[in-house]
Formats: structure tokens, C-alpha cells, sequence
């Protein structure tokens, strides 16, 4: 990999642990502890992304190497780096939870391409000082569905975290998948991730929660410096900027998060990305039927916190942590509050227009809030494809009758029987205001079908969907994880060869385990 130019500003800037040995423990006055990753027994490359492999520096004849290999399952240090992981704290479920960190993370350096920096990290590598109770290694299952889903969403246009590989370690992993007292050996993996940085809510948090506020502003600097250059004036105007940079790119996030029906299932403060990008794919899931209280995390199944209607109220209260992390800085609450006030305020507005085109609504008026809504109650009377409806609405002509536009998105139903009496008037009467808003659009209806069908998406990785390739894959069968991985390139794209794959959750996993809800058991 002779084109890897490596650049350890982290590292290098910003405060060690003096602590090199690998316990787990309390670290403080530290932002990261340096720790190598568990060699593996017999790492295998299962697969590779050969256009983050080309971002980084990294050739495709490169990544069939045996330096590759080595290098990217923890077997190998590269030259001239010094693997570590980050200190950080966070809100888990709500609740202050102290010091997290980097528990099966480890950050292998930082590399420059083209004049853009990225992170490499490996998920799954070992035990570290966060790694609490846990081994720090991951099971071949959940990183299946880390290496495909961050894929799947940066090609679906949502800020993500990439994957560049998905090794097998050739170590057995103990997991307790339901948390029900029955753990099984699984096949060990190794997932490395991309990103500008893996820097989170919870690193900030960590440090004015132990007041170690000359790292806090240390650290909100080195941000600044690296990632906001753009960012300009005295210090105290710097650190409010920092702050609404970071809450207009959640925000945005969130929005596309909602346009395609991904709920992250994990939103805890030690999750979120200071440069808006979806990063720690665990429990995740799409929308099959629309139901907004739907989450895809067991460990969340009672109280629903992090359900798809929700995201957008809860990126708000983990800004709000965000901001009392930064508070020591800037010493004034009102214009951290006005920030805050204003991300729900731009979040509605934008959700609208959002919205709207989904629907391929252009000319806006004022119906347009009673349309959308009276859309989402309807789609919650019975079982309705997200995905399904969305796509096929873009075949509903200006000409089409409420009766002829309702016939196009039927396959959506998932009990087709259920759409009668009540439910049946109430799509009839949605149709009919929809279908004379289409009479006010200027565009044709091929033009507005291109336009919704570049935002609405034909594919998304469905559970059930990652469930099979990882079936198939526990039986050394890689096809799917390929098949899907090159589906997933093109989501807004016909895809014919591919048109098994549009079609509504099969009965059979509507309960399975992996493709309903998940645990957050890697």
C-alpha cells in the first residue's frame, strides 16, 4: 500500500493516556489511550470496497494483498502509526452514563488523499481500556450488516460512516443474541470504517463532566482547525459557530434519515457525529410498514425512545447535552438556546419541502400541511409499505382518476383485504386531493416521475434482506453479501436483474429474529 500517506493529527495534537497497558480502567486528562489491536487466528477477506479502497490511496490490486490483509484485521501494524482508541462519555437511553469510550473500536491512523483527510477504524479488533465487561470483538452477523448498511446509505445520499472491508478473524465469539441466557459461539469479523473522524457528542461531554475544561477547549479548537476552517472570529463567536455548524449537519442528517425511512435505532449521545454523519450501525432498520412508534432495538422495545417519528425530537435533546458541554466555553445560555430552538423550527420547514417532493409536489400552497398529514395518518389504518408506496407513486399521471391513482400503489398493502370500507373512503378522499394538486405542477408527469424518483428510493436493505446474506454467509456463501452490496450501489435505478429485491417483507420474517427487531448483541 505504498500510496497510503499517513497523517496522525489526532495522535499528535491532542493529549495520551500516559497508561499504555491494556486494562480497562477510568482515564482521565486524556483524550485516547494507545492499544494494538488482538492479533487474529486466520484472518479471510470476505469482502472489500474498491471505491473507499481508491479514496484512501489504496489500489484495487492492493486490496487482494496479503499487506492488506494484515494490515486491515489488526494482524499488522502500519508503518509509522500507533493504533488507538477514544476516550469519551454519553447518554444512553436518556441517562448519564459515565465513560464510555472505544470499547471494541480502535482507531488504526489518520491517512491524507487528495488533500482530504480520513480515519481508519476497526471495528472489532479487541479489547481496549473502555471495553468494560466486553471482549471488543465482533461477530460476523453484525458486521455483515455494518459493512453493507453504511454502503447502502452513502449511495442512498445520507452522511455516513463508509466501510472499506469485512474480514472473517478466524476466532469463535461468545454472544447472547436475545440476552436471554442462552450465549452461542458465533464467527468472529472485522469491519474497518472510514470517516473524516470518529469524533462524537460524548467526547465533549466526558471532558466538562470531569472539568477538564483546558482539554475542552483544546479539543474545540483542534475541531475547528481541522474539520471548520471556514470558522473565523474570537474565540467565544468560534465555539457558537462550532455549535450550529454541528446542529445544521444533524439536522440535515436527520432529514434524509426520514426521507428514506432509516431509523438508527441507538441515537445515544455517544452515537452522534460532530460532522453529521450516521456512524455505529447496531439495531438499525428501514420502515417496512409505516409506523412511526416503530423501533428496530429490543433493548428499546418498551419505552420506543429512539422510534422513527422521534428522531428528529431526539438529535434536538442530544444537541441540548451537546450544548451544556460547551456551555464552560461560551458562559452565555441564551444563544446556545436560540440554536436549539431554531433546529426543530428549520427541521419542520425543511421536513415539508422534503415531504412534498417525495410526493412530487412542487408548487407549494396552502393545503400542502393537510395533505402531508392526512397522508400519515392514513398510512398507519392498515399495513403500508414505505418504500413501495413512495416509489410507486410516481406513476400516478395528472389525468388519473382518485380510483385509477389509489390502483397504482396497491402492492404496498401488505393484508390487501383490510383496505375497505372506512380505510378504502379515506384513501379515495387522500387521492382525490392529490390528484388535482398534480394538475397545478408545470412539470410533465415523466419529468416529475425522474424528480421522485431520484429522492425516492426502489432498494433499501431491509432486514430480512441482510438476514439471508448473513445465512448464507455463516455457510461460507458470500454471494448475497456481493449481490446485495452491488444493489445497493444503484438504489434509485431500475435495476431489472435486481427486481426480486422490490417487494414487501416476506411473511416469514416478520417475526424472525434479525429481521424484525434487533438487540444490540455484536
Amino acid at each position: 500500500m505504498k500510496n497510503l500517506k499517513i497523517n496522525n493529527r489526532f495522535t499528535t495534537e491532542l493529549p495520551a493516556d500516559p497508561n499504555e497497558t491494556n486494562e480497562v480502567r477510568q482515564v482521565s486528562n486524556a483524550l485516547f489511550s494507545y492499544v494494538n489491536p488482538t492479533i487474529p487466528k486466520n484472518p479471510k477477506l470476505i469482502h472489500a470496497s474498491k471505491e473507499v479502497a481508491e479514496s484512501i490511496g489504496i489500489s484495487t490490486e492492493e486490496i487482494q494483498s496479503e499487506s492488506f490483509l494484515n494490515a486491515f484485521s489488526g494482524k499488522e501494524i502500519l508503518p509509522e502509526t500507533r493504533p488507538y482508541a477514544m476516550c469519551y462519555a454519553g447518554h444512553q437511553f436518556g441517562n448519564w452514563a459515565g465513560q464510555l469510550g472505544d470499547g471494541r473500536a480502535i482507531n488504526l491512523t489518520e491517512v491524507e488523499h487528495n488533500n482530504v483527510f480520513f480515519t481508519l477504524q476497526l471495528k472489532g479488533a479487541g479489547k481496549t481500556p473502555y471495553s468494560r465487561t466486553a471482549d471488543g470483538l465482533a461477530v460476523l452477523r453484525s458486521s455483515i450488516r455494518e459493512y453493507l448498511c453504511a454502503e447502502a446509505m452513502h449511495y442512498l445520499g445520507v452522511p455516513t460512516t463508509r466501510s472499506l472491508s469485512l474480514m472473517l478473524s478466524g476466532d469463535e465469539v461468545l454472544r447472547d443474541i436475545l440476552y436471554n441466557g442462552n450465549p452461542a459461539y458465533e464467527k468472529g469479523a472485522i469491519v474497518c470504517r472510514v470517516a473524516p473522524s470518529f469524533i462524537r457528542f460524548g467526547s465533549f461531554e466526558m471532558l466538562t463532566a470531569r472539568n477538564e475544561l483546558k482539554n475542552l477547549k483544546e479539543f474545540v479548537e483542534y475541531n475547528i482547525k481541522h474539520y471548520f476552517p471556514e470558522i473565523k472570529g474570537e474565540p467565544k463567536e468560534q465555539y457558537l459557530q462550532f455549535f450550529k455548524t454541528v446542529a445544521d449537519k444533524t439536522r440535515e442528517m436527520i432529514l434524509h434519515w426520514q426521507r428514506v425511512g432509516f431509523v438508527h435505532g441507538v441515537m445515544n449521545t455517544d452515537n452522534m457525529s460532530i460532522h453529521g454523519i450516521t456512524i455505529d450501525y447496531g439495531p438499525y432498520g428501514w420502515l417496512e410498514n409505516y409506523d412511526p412508534n416503530w423501533t428496530p432495538n429490543t433493548t428499546d422495545s418498551q419505552n420506543r425512545r429512539y422510534r422513527f417519528g422521534n428522531q428528529p425530537q431526539i438529535a434536538q435533546w442530544n444537541l441540548y447535552q451537546l450544548a451544556n458541554a460547551l456551555y464552560p466555553l461560551i458562559n452565555e445560555a441564551e444563544p446556545l438556546e436560540k440554536i436549539l430552538e431554531s433546529f426543530i423550527t428549520d427541521f419542520d420547514s425543511d421536513y415539508k419541502t422534503m415531504y412534498l417532493s417525495k410526493l412530487g409536489i412542487f408548487t407549494s400552497t396552502e393545503t400542502d400541511d393537510k395533505l402531508i398529514t392526512g397522508l400519515e395518518t392514513i398510512l398507519q389504518l392498515s399495513e403500508t409499505d414505505m418504500t413501495i408506496f413512495f416509489r410507486n407513486l410516481s406513476k400516478v399521471k395528472k389525468s388519473d382518476s382518485a380510483e385509477k391513482a389509489f390502483e397504482t400503489i396497491q402492492e404496498a398493502f401488505y393484508i390487501p383485504e383490510e383496505i375497505s370500507g372506512d380505510i378504502l373512503s379515506s384513501w379515495t378522499k387522500w387521492f382525490s386531493v392529490y390528484t388535482e394538486k398534480l394538475k397545478l405542477e408545470e412539470l410533465s408527469d415523466e419529468d416529475r416521475a425522474k424528480k421522485m424518483n431520484a429522492i425516492n428510493p426502489k432498494y433499501v436493505l431491509r432486514n430480512y434482506m441482510a438476514q439471508l446474506a448473513i445465512d448464507a454467509a455463516d455457510q461460507e456463501n458470500y454471494s448475497l453479501v456481493e449481490e446485495l452490496f452491488l444493489l445497493l450501489q444503484k438504489p434509485y435505478d431500475e435495476q431489472p436483474e435486481f427486481e426480486k429485491w422490490f417487494t414487501k417483507r416476506p411473511d416469514w420474517a416478520r417475526s424472525k429474529v434479525g429481521c424484525s427487531m434487533l438487540s444490540c448483541s455484536s
